[in-house]
């Protein structure tokens, strides 16, 4: 079982509601209308058809599996005094002063474009259960940085 956010749940219900009622009825229209081109045996549309609808078939299933093994966290619930599962991290790297702010989320719901790093990641499995002005070493594939927590919040 899998913790996530109201957010990263609902997102994916709605990923799973697009693949299932837009995608995959194009895709069978397309298996069909490559069928109805004739000879099977050598017809590269419909092998290529047969695999897109295999692909988004699993894509769905993996949803579908990831959806009803999750739970959603209660926000209300969570604390601010040390770092865990939704925590946004506020860190500076102590050989720069470079600061980021990261938010701790599920894989599911892992973007570093959005500043969300998996929970499974190295540097959140430094951070996990640390308090403000803890300072962690992280082992990362740059070397090791050291890490100073400026300040975590919900």
């Amino acid at each position: 079982m899998e913790f996530m956010s109201q957010e990263g749940y609902d997102k994916l219900v709605a990923e799973l509601h697009q693949l299932i009622e837009e995608e995959l009825p194009r895709v069978i229209n397309a298996v069909s209308e490559a069928r109805d081109k004739g000879d099977l045996s050598e017809n590269y549309e419909y092998r290529s058809a047969k695999r897109e609808q295999s692909r988004l078939l699993g894509k769905i299933r993996f949803k579908q599996n990831v959806l009803s093994h999750c739970r959603v966290l209660d926000t209300t619930k969570l604390h601010t005094d040390s770092v865990q599962l939704l925590s946004k991290v506020e860190l500076t790297v102590l050989s720069n002063h470079h600061q980021m702010t990261y938010t701790i989320v599920s894989p599911h719901e892992a973007n570093i474009k959005e500043g969300k790093i998996s929970i499974k990641s190295p540097i959140a499995q430094a951070l996990k259960n640390k308090k403000k002005g803890d300072i962690v070493e992280v082992r990362v594939p740059a070397g090791t940085l050291r890490l100073r927590i400026d300040s975590i919040q919900l």
